[in-house]
């Protein structure tokens, strides 16, 4: 058992403060990624500062029509909101698909964000890992690495990011709100997950101290269906080998707005920015939907055991979008 301090605070500015004063602190909100990694040895924190009792619990809807998240919300909670189900469902079955409800009682919005890759060299302290120890090596590259990356991954390190919620968030060009030493600033949650690069050991573009005060979720627009689709090897509660989080606006029969994310594939959210710019203006058909979805996964780069994750994602690209295309046209 290895000590470490606690305290909890009060307001943001004191978690700041807090966090601050302590070298080598976390914060610590539901706990359900966090107090694994320390029992497991990869994270051994000097001090926690508990944030779970912040005045961040709520979703506000703000007058055009956006949503704002508190960061300390409740997966279960913010799974089961009304507004949430109504407006921007994807989100809602993206959570609902991403854990028991013993855990989404217990995980947050910004612990969800900021959940650390699932890649079992990278739990295991005997094993070398960049992630975890930067220039020890990547024990998953001649490993068992069915379940690794084939976008964005780099010669340091193939490991995926494992949320569902982000990838939902990621389609529907949501915001991750920050506060930290210089202030506040926000994020688009797209851009806040990094490639690894040749710094596979820094997850997200948050800087040291900064914390999560929330998610915007822009205004949907009147009707606009979205969807979340997970391929798993169990139907009960497992990581993806691939999901999709889409978005689609059609009016007099050519597609409007759309918006494709892909999880599972790589070590962010894959927004599926060529997708999105192929289909835009396009007639929302099957063949368009495939165009799209192949355009997009040109770039991957299997690996020995994971080849399949291409044809996987693309297949649930396009029902993703078919699904749609038919709610937009009842």
């Amino acid at each position: 058992m290895k000590p470490y301090a606690y305290a909890r605070a009060d307001s943001v500015e004191e978690a700041a403060e807090l966090y601050a004063a302590q070298p080598g602190a976390r914060y610590l909100g539901g706990g359900t990624n966090l107090v694994d990694l320390m029992k497991l040895g990869v994270e051994e924190p000097a001090a926690l500062v508990d944030v779970s009792r912040l005045p961040l619990d709520t979703v506000d809807e703000l007058p055009d029509g956006s949503l704002r998240i508190g960061a300390t919300v409740r997966n279960s909670d913010l799974a089961a909101h009304p507004l949430v189900r109504d407006r921007h469902p994807a989100l809602s079955q993206a959570l609902l698909a991403g854990a028991s409800g013993q855990l989404r009682n217990a995980a947050t919005t910004g612990g969800n964000l900021l959940q650390r890759t699932r890649c079992p060299y990278f739990q295991d302290t005997g094993k070398p890992c960049n992630k975890r120890v930067p220039g020890s090596g990547c024990a998953a590259l001649d490993g068992t690495h069915r379940d690794h990356a084939v976008l964005g991954h780099s010669p340091l390190c193939i490991a995926t990011h494992p949320s569902d919620m982000a990838v939902a968030l990621a389609a529907l060009d949501a915001d991750v709100e920050l506060h930290g030493a210089d202030g506040p600033r926000t994020v688009p949650v797209a851009e806040f997950h990094r490639l690894p690069g040749d710094h596979p050991e820094q997850d997200t573009v948050i800087r040291p101290g900064e914390l999560i005060t929330g998610v915007l979720l822009p205004a949907a627009p009147a009707g606009l269906p979205s969807l979340y689709r997970k391929a798993r090897d169990r139907a009960s509660y497992a990581f993806a080998l691939a999901s999709v989080a889409a978005v689609l606006g059609v009016e007099d029969g050519v597609v409007r707005h759309v918006g494709l994310a892909f999880g599972a594939l790589a070590h962010r959210p894959w927004r599926a920015r060529k997708a999105e710019e192929a289909l835009l203006g396009a007639a929302p058909t099957t063949a368009a939907f495939e165009r799209a979805a192949d355009l997009e996964l040109a770039a991957a780069e299997p690996l020995r055991d994971n080849a399949y994750k291409v044809a996987l994602a693309r297949n649930l690209a396009v029902d993703a979008l078919e699904r749609l295309a038919r709610a937009a046209r009842t």
